[in-house]
C-alpha cells in the first residue's frame, strides 16, 4: 500500500474540516430562515390565538407586522454581540451559544397561554421573546458563516457561498411545508380550533428541536477555524470596523444589503398576503405555489454562485439587480392580474417572480465574507446582512404611505424598485472580489 505523505494527509484533514464547517453553515442558515418565518407562515392561521378578533383590521396588522419585525430589529443585536464574540474568542463558540440560545427561547414560545388565558400580555411576551429569538439568530450566522467561508477554496468560494445561501429558501419551504401537514391534522379556524389550540405549536417543536441537534453538532464535529487562529486580532473589531476604510466598505455593503432585504419583503412577506386577499389563493393551493417557489430558488441560488466564479460577484450582482428591475417587476404586475383559474398558472408566475427579484441574494454569503479582512469579517459580515434588515423590516408603513399615492396592490412593484436600485449602487460602488485572498488578509481594490 503507498504510504500517505504529511502533506496529503493534512489536505485530507482540511478537506474534511471545511465539508463539516460548509455543511454547518449550510444547516445554520435553513434552520435560521425556518425559525425566522414561523410567525408568518406557521401563526398565520392561527394569529387569533395572540390577537382578539374583535381588534380593528389595522391595528391588527401592526401587531402582526410587529411580531415579525422584532425578530429581525434582534438580529443586528445578536450581531454586535456574537460578532465581537466570534472575531475575538471565535467563530464555533459563537455558533454554539447563540444556536442552542435560539432553540431555547423557541421552545418556550412554543409553550406560550394566548389571549384568551393571559390577555394583551400574551401578545406581549410573544414579541419580547421574538425580538430575543432574533438576538440568537443574529449571532447564529454571524459566527457559522464566517467559520465556512474561512474554510472554503478561493476557486470554489463562490459555489460553496450560494450553497450556503439557498439553505435559506430550502428552510422557508421546510416550514411552509410543516405547516401544511400540521393543518391537515389539526383544521385551522377561530381562536378555539385544533390548529388554534395545539397545531400552531408543532412547527414551533420542530424549529427548537433543529436547533438543539444543530448545536450538538457543532459541539461535536466542527473545529475552529484556522485562519481566525493564525490571523493577528484586535480587542476592539466594532471599533475597527466602524473607522477609516472599513467604515466606507460597511457603508457599501449596507446600501447593497438593504436593497436586497427590501426587495426580499417585497416577495416573501407580501406577495403571500396578497395573493390570499386579492387574488384569492389560498389554503395548500398557496402553500404549494410559496414552496415550489423557494425550491426553484435555492437551485438557482447555486447556478448563480458558480457563475459568480466565472463573471465575477460585481458583474453578477448588477446584471441581476437590473433584471430584478425590469423583468422581476413586470412579472411580479402580470401574476397580481392573474385569476385563480388554475394552479399551474400561479405556481409558474410565482415562482418567476421570487426567483428574478431575489436572485441577488445569492451571492450575501460569500461577498460579505470576502468584503472583510479575517480580524472583522464575523462582525463586517453580520452587521452588513443584518443591521440592512431594520428599515426594510418597516415595509408595511411604506406601503401605507404609498397606497395614498397608488393602489394598495401596486406598492409591492415600488419597493422591488427602489431595493433592485439599491443593489445595482452598492454593486457599482463595491470591488470585484472573487480573487480575493483570505490568508493574505486583502479584500480586493478599494472601493
Amino acid at each position: 500500500m503507498e504510504a500517505v505523505g504529511p502533506k496529503a494527509a493534512s489536505g485530507r484533514a482540511t478537506g474534511a474540516r471545511a465539508r463539516r464547517a460548509v455543511w454547518g453553515a449550510f444547516l445554520a442558515f435553513f434552520v435560521d430562515n425556518y425559525d425566522i418565518f414561523l410567525p408568518v407562515i406557521a401563526l398565520a392561521p392561527a394569529i387569533a390565538y395572540f390577537i382578539p378578533t374583535r381588534m380593528p383590521p389595522a391595528t391588527a396588522a401592526i401587531v402582526a407586522n410587529l411580531i415579525f419585525a422584532t425578530t429581525l430589529i434582534g438580529r443586528p443585536l445578536g450581531a454586535f454581540v456574537f460578532g465581537h464574540l466570534a472575531d475575538t474568542l471565535g467563530r464555533r463558540r459563537g455558533a454554539i451559544v447563540s444556536v442552542a440560545g435560539f432553540g431555547v427561547i423557541t421552545l418556550v414560545i412554543a409553550l406560550l397561554p394566548g389571549y384568551a388565558q393571559w390577555g394583551m400580555a400574551a401578545t406581549a411576551v410573544f414579541i419580547v421573546l421574538r425580538l430575543i429569538d432574533g438576538i440568537f439568530l443574529g449571532g447564529e450566522y454571524t459566527a457559522a458563516t464566517p467559520l465556512a467561508m474561512e474554510y472554503a477554496p478561493k476557486e470554489r468560494r463562490g459555489l460553496l457561498g450560494a450553497v450556503i445561501q439557498s439553505a435559506a429558501s430550502l428552510g422557508t419551504a421546510a416550514i411552509s411545508l410543516v405547516t401544511l401537514l400540521v393543518l391537515f391534522v389539526f383544521p385551522a379556524g377561530g381562536p378555539r380550533s385544533p390548529y388554534a389550540i395545539i397545531g400552531w405549536r408543532i412547527p414551533f417543536f420542530v424549529g427548537a428541536a433543529m436547533a438543539f441537534a444543530l448545536a450538538f453538532y457543532y459541539q461535536r464535529t466542527v473545529d475552529e477555524s484556522e485562519l481566525w487562529r493564525a490571523a493577528r486580532r484586535t480587542d476592539a473589531p466594532l471599533r475597527s470596523l466602524f473607522s477609516g476604510a472599513n467604515l466606507r466598505t460597511f457603508a457599501q455593503v449596507f446600501v447593497l444589503m438593504s436593497g436586497f432585504w427590501l426587495s426580499l419583503n417585497a416577495t416573501l412577506s407580501v406577495l403571500p398576503g396578497l395573493l390570499a386577499s386579492r387574488m384569492g389563493v389560498k389554503g395548500s393551493t398557496l402553500t404549494f405555489a410559496l414552496v415550489v417557489a423557494y425550491l426553484a430558488l435555492a437551485i438557482v441560488y447555486v447556478g448563480a454562485g458558480a457563475l459568480s466564479q466565472r463573471i465575477g460577484r460585481r458583474a453578477y450582482l448588477m446584471g441581476a439587480s437590473l433584471t430584478s428591475l425590469v423583468l422581476g417587476t413586470s412579472f411580479y404586475f402580470l401574476l397580481l392580474h392573474t385569476g385563480p383559474r388554475t394552479l399551474l398558472p400561479v405556481v409558474v408566475l410565482t415562482t418567476i417572480v421570487v426567483v428574478l427579484i431575489t436572485a441577488p441574494g445569492a451571492l450575501s454569503a460569500v461577498y460579505l465574507n470576502e468584503r472583510f479582512k479575517t480580524e472583522i469579517r464575523a462582525s463586517g459580515f453580520g452587521l452588513g446582512y443584518s443591521l440592512a434588515i431594520v428599515l426594510p423590516s418597516f415595509y408595511a408603513f411604506y406601503q401605507s404611505g404609498l397606497s395614498a399615492l397608488m393602489p394598495f396592490i401596486y406598492t409591492p412593484l415600488v419597493l422591488v424598485g427602489v431595493g433592485a436600485l439599491l443593489i445595482l449602487a452598492g454593486a457599482a460602488w463595491g470591488p470585484e472580489t472573487k480573487d480575493v485572498d483570505f490568508a493574505a488578509g486583502s479584500t480586493g481594490p478599494a472601493s
